[in-house]
């Protein structure tokens, strides 16, 4: 009765860690946006610096993202969150400093907790609920989403009544809480015991043709995703639509992705393959992205179906390092590869577009281009998507080392 007593303890213990964890992974990013035109009067910033306070986070969270893995090993998954968490509380609180200097040094230390945080998310799912990565999943999409959602909408309210500092700092809160209560956890020497058995782990995975597939699958899913978050306003405005209402369109893209962040994992994880979501996710894109080019009549079906299909995409992707991983070390070599180059490329994705629309006066062939990307990302979505383990090359069938996906 006591070992039951204690295990639901940890578990229990361990839920509230990973709910606090992804609440942290999205708000201190979209809580500047809304703040920019503020930010810009009060630190004097010119338009390349207001640009590289927006797209610094997301070159972060690719930077950084490869510290995780060795983070982990050295300190434990426990010590490396607890790590994390504290960088963004730091990072946060220095931002509300008055110095162009100090937000830019917060911007990058919170950057770069989230960064370590979103690499270990599928570990902590593979460590603590092997048997529930669905529903789990799930969870951690759903309040990643809303909780980005919320600190955005916030923004601009709090700092009418209480100022952009308020604006900023309560974000801390959250992030301090969870720091708290993952301190515990990390236990002197953890990261030391696990050593062996991750380095072990680690020389395969750059080796592997799925772990590659699953890596620029979700490269190129978020490359799309932080283009049209980027420029969305823009290209619905040149078909005709009011900017407030080009603006709603934003919004509403993004709060399709809520109940998607739920559904996609929990479905992921009961197919025996995830070839029939990637299918579906590319021809819901590709209608949406051609829809707009050829009848921009119908902007609000094109902006439904962009959010179904980008809300249904990160959440697989993200899904998709958790379900190709045998165990959490490989879960977490493999999401730190991914992550990397997958930021990395995404952080080019609104520089790119926005250089071609400059470069061609129109949104046409910035449009075109996305429309490229969706055939590379669905071929590479099939491979990713096909039954098995990230263990090397070849790669072991995931029905030798499944998984139970009856609490999914």
């Amino acid at each position: 009765m006591r070992t039951s007593t204690t295990l639901h303890a940890a578990r229990a213990w361990a839920l509230a860690g990973l709910i606090l964890l992804t609440v942290n992974l999205r708000a201190a990013i979209t809580c500047i946006a809304p703040l920019l035109t503020d930010l810009q009067h009060i630190f004097h910033l010119g338009a390349f610096t207001t640009s590289l306070l927006t797209t610094l986070p997301i070159l972060c969270l690719g930077v950084f993202a490869a510290l995780a893995p060795p983070l982990s090993r050295r300190i434990g998954t426990e010590g490396a969150i607890t790590l994390a968490l504290a960088l963004i509380t730091t990072g946060v609180l220095l931002r509300t400093i008055p110095s162009a200097l100090a937000l830019f040094a917060g911007t990058v230390l919170a950057g770069a907790g989230i960064a370590i945080g979103n690499v270990l998310l599928p570990v902590v799912v593979k460590q603590h609920f092997a048997h529930r990565v669905g529903s789990l999943t799930a969870l951690a999409m759903t309040l990643m989403a809303a909780s980005g959602a919320i600190a955005a909408g916030l923004a601009v309210p709090l700092d009418r009544t209480a100022g952009w500092r308020i604006a900023l700092a309560v974000w801390a809160i959250p992030s301090a809480a969870g720091t708290i209560l993952w301190g515990p956890l990390a236990r002197p020497g953890d990261g030391k015991r696990r050593k062996r058995p991750q380095r072990a782990h680690g020389p395969t995975v750059s080796r592997s043709p799925l772990a590659w597939a699953v890596a620029v699958f979700l490269g190129l899913v978020s490359l799309t995703f932080y283009a049209l978050v980027s420029w969305l306003p823009d290209i619905m405005q040149n078909t005709g639509v009011h900017p407030a209402q080009a603006g709603t369109m934003m919004s509403v893209m993004l709060l399709i992705g809520i109940p998607m962040g739920y559904l996609i994992p929990v479905l992921a994880a009961r197919l025996g393959d995830q070839k029939p979501l990637v299918i579906t996710i590319a021809i819901l894109k590709i209608t949406a992205l051609t829809g707009i080019l050829l009848a921009p009549q119908s902007p609000w079906l094109w902006v439904i179906l962009l959010g179904l299909a980008t809300g249904s995409a990160f959440p697989l992707a993200i899904t998709l390092l958790t379900l190709r991983s045998p165990d959490p070390q490989t879960a977490a070599q493999l999401s730190g590869m991914a992550q990397t180059g997958g930021y990395l490329l995404a952080g080019a994705g609104p520089l790119t577009i926005g250089l071609v629309h400059s470069a061609s006066g129109g949104w046409a062939l910035p449009l075109l281009l996305l429309l490229g990307v969706a055939v590379p990302e669905a071929a590479v979505g099939m491979k990713a998507a096909r039954n098995g383990f990230v263990v090397g090359a070849p790669e072991l069938p995931q029905d030798r080392v499944r998984i139970p996906a009856a609490h999914t």
